[in-house]
């Protein structure tokens, strides 16, 4: 941008042009510049208008701090100059809110369209169960399979719903409530497997719990948590192979491993893999997983780890498979 920046400030300008470029009007370079880059990008790594701004304004002030020292006089071409500096970092700063504007509108409407489809099936599902509902002579065992297909559909339903409240609380500024409570963490895991098994029927999950580990948690919250990997981890396991989940007790944290043998995570997207609607935007080709998703799960386990003090890391290789290990903090 600096470099932009000075090569603006040695081309000639009109006083038409001039006027123009003060009402936002200045003429758009063909390629994209650096600072419509760094709007991009800044939206991607989930920082703010406000502190988009704050950085421009950082490096105006700091340029002009360290130019103006080794200035003699203040003559009439200096004066230029320094206009010309403002006129161009206030035109790059233009240039990145109109990418991040841009970035983020193309984020809303993927995350529409993907929401919409997610949505879909299990409303297909459900609306399919109830013509079938309709008919007559269902047998008592047609009938319990019936009832297993809704409640496995209203529970696709709620676990997007939940993300997107948690989600939407986060955007706010509001964070996730957390109410803390005694909390047995096998308990909740064997909670949260239940669930997941449901969702997943065709997935087998392993449990091995080792030393008691429990703690002052917010039990609702955690069972959000582990659900949310514990499906992310069905959806991009061999289904051949176990889901292993390995709950461990230590003297200064709680330590959950969950684990799945598949396709390995690219080191490119492990590095934003917790970030919200990361699958929307993401163009990585060299990731295989399913790109039908909302995005959202593991920014909220991560949201909910952080929010107890904790957090939730992730290593992947095609050797040992994908384990998420959740951290959180014991009181003895």
């Amino acid at each position: 941008m600096l470099l932009g920046i000075a090569v603006d400030i040695e081309t000639a300008q009109s006083d038409e042009q001039q006027t123009r470029k003060s009402q936002g009007l200045g003429e758009a370079s063909a390629a994209r510049s650096a600072a419509s880059i760094h709007g991009s990008l800044r939206q991607s790594h989930e920082f703010s208008l406000i502190q988009v701004s704050a950085e421009f304004r950082a490096l105006r002030s700091t340029v002009l701090r360290l130019w103006l020292p080794g200035v003699d006089d203040m003559s009439e071409s200096t004066v230029r100059e320094v206009v010309r500096f403002n006129e161009s970092i206030d035109q790059a700063l233009a240039e990145s809110i109109v990418a991040y504007g841009d970035a983020s509108t193309h984020a809303r409407q993927l995350f529409l369209a993907v929401l919409g489809h997610d949505l879909r099936s299990p409303l297909a599902n459900m609306a399919l169960t109830g013509e079938m509902l309709a008919r007559e002579g269902l047998s008592a065992q047609q009938l319990a399979q019936l009832a297993k297909t809704v409640q496995r559909s209203s529970r696709v339903m709620k676990g997007m719903v939940d993300d997107l409240l948690g989600y939407t609380r986060t955007q706010l500024g509001k964070g996730l409530s957390i109410t803390q409570g005694r909390c047995d963490l096998a308990e909740a895991l064997d909670a949260a497997i239940a669930d997941a098994a449901a969702t997943y029927p065709q997935t087998c999950y392993e449990l091995e719990v080792t030393g008691g580990p429990a703690g002052h948690y917010d039990a609702t919250r955690l069972h959000q948590l582990f659900v949310n990997l514990l499906v992310n981890a069905a959806q991009h396991g061999a289904r051949s192979r176990p889901v292993t989940v390995k709950a461990t007790a230590t003297p200064g944290c709680n330590r959950i491993r969950i684990t799945n043998q598949g396709t390995a995570i690219p080191e490119a997207a492990l590095k934003a893999i917790f970030k919200p609607l990361v699958q929307l935007a993401d163009d990585d080709t060299s990731d295989t997983r399913p790109k039908t998703s909302l995005g959202l799960g593991l920014f909220i386990a991560r949201e909910i780890a952080e929010g107890h003090g904790g957090r939730v890391s992730v290593e992947s290789d095609e050797v040992r498979g994908t384990t998420f290990t959740v951290e959180l903090p014991r009181d003895e």
